[in-house]
């Protein structure tokens, strides 16, 4: 099958963020398994959902991982001129949801696959595909914890988000939670016979906005834009009317971290905070969403300058928003950015990836393969 009908098959699953992927999981199962590659399905703690891992080549050689997710985010946004889960062809795009981010990748690599396995492989090729990365990288944790048992060390991984076909070599950490405090309801004319969950979480709040603005003081990485870790609220929630002593609050925080910081410690002073109000009588509930660690390759690390000879362009040095490789590497797996499509174009209706795109990203993974001969 050529790339484009590859991603058609793909994005003619609804396999959203959360929810269950047996049907994708199925297909791409049976396409490897008609094509002679062996494939092990990894099911999650949620029963529900796996990861896939798929080896092309010698198992018990050091080789590479092109690792991608099956999983893309809900289609409901206003602004679609077609089905989001239907593929449509116009002037070269293939628009639909997931295309870019990130089944685009997915097909490349699945296309590349008859030839890859015709080759006499001297070191593997391994398909790690996951589940619910737009939900902070949820699925590739079980499966990265089964490596040892799944191939030998691998030589690097291949994270494939859309880069324009241009290797990345870091991007910053992300943590993210939940904070719910819950007090108690009563009249708004005996504040004293009430615990106000509302007025409570506001020295929550005041201290993820302190630290806020002492985290733009520094420490600086000018790899980054910004050159600073943040962090943020992003939501905020409570209260039913004027007059009810609200009993409940929620609020959600994240923090996005430069090379060497742990993004959950960026968090810690705001938990610390929360949890002090139990002190105070109010019932406090820290709620972990998501967290994966910062990447970081250096320029000169092999998997950098590989990249760089596959596409015959020079790794940018880092973006702001992050990936599945910050894991790869926390375990030991040197891990870089490269796959087709361009990362603006994600997360918005009439997503799409050019065909030229999808024929180019095949053509680097079947390089890849060649490399892998001697």
């Amino acid at each position: 099958m050529q790339a484009a009908e590859i991603l058609e098959k793909l994005v003619g699953f609804r396999s959203v963020v959360g929810l269950p992927n047996e049907d994708i999981v199925a297909w791409i199962r049976g396409y490897l398994e008609n094509n002679g590659v062996a494939v092990v399905v990894l099911p999650g703690p949620e029963s529900d959902r796996s990861n896939i891992f798929a080896t092309i080549g010698p198992k018990e050689a050091h080789g590479y991982i092109l690792s991608g997710h099956m999983d893309v985010v809900p289609a409901a946004e206003l602004g679609w001129t077609s089905d989001p889960f239907r593929l449509r062809a116009e002037a070269g795009r293939l628009h639909g949801r997931g295309t870019t981010d990130m089944k685009g990748f997915l097909a490349a690599a699945l296309a590349a696959v008859p030839r890859l396995v015709n080759k006499p492989l001297l070191r593997p090729l391994h398909l790690a595909f996951s589940y619910d990365e737009e939900a902070g990288c949820r699925g590739v944790p079980h499966m990265i914890a089964r490596l040892p048992e799944l191939c030998a060390t691998p030589l690097g991984a291949i994270i494939g988000e859309p880069s324009g076909l241009r290797a990345i070599r870091a991007h910053k950490g992300k943590a993210a939670a939940r904070l719910t405090v819950k007090g108690r309801s009563g009249h708004s004319s005996r504040p004293d016979q009430g615990l106000n969950a509302v007025h409570a979480i506001t020295g929550v709040l005041t201290c993820a906005v302190g630290e806020a603005d002492r985290l733009a003081r520094g420490p600086f990485d000018h790899l980054f834009q910004p050159p600073y870790s943040s962090l943020q609220i992003g939501t905020m929630k409570g209260g039913q009317a004027v007059n009810i002593i609200p009993d409940a609050c929620e609020a959600e925080f994240e923090a996005r971290a430069i090379s060497g910081v742990d993004p959950g410690e960026l968090l810690a002073p705001v938990r610390a905070a929360a949890e002090a109000l139990s002190e105070r009588g109010f019932e406090v509930e820290w709620q972990e969403l998501s967290s994966y660690p910062p990447l970081s390759l250096g320029p000169d690390a092999p998997l950098a300058r590989l990249l760089e000879e596959l596409t015959g362009l020079e790794p940018l040095p880092a973006v702001s928003y992050g990936t599945e490789a910050g894991l790869f590497q926390r375990a030991g797996v040197d891990a870089i950015i490269c796959g087709p499509g361009e990362i603006g174009r994600a997360h918005k209706p009439d997503e799409f990836i050019l065909v030229d795109e999808l024929l180019a990203c095949q053509a680097m993974i079947e390089r890849l393969g060649e490399r892998c001969l001697a």
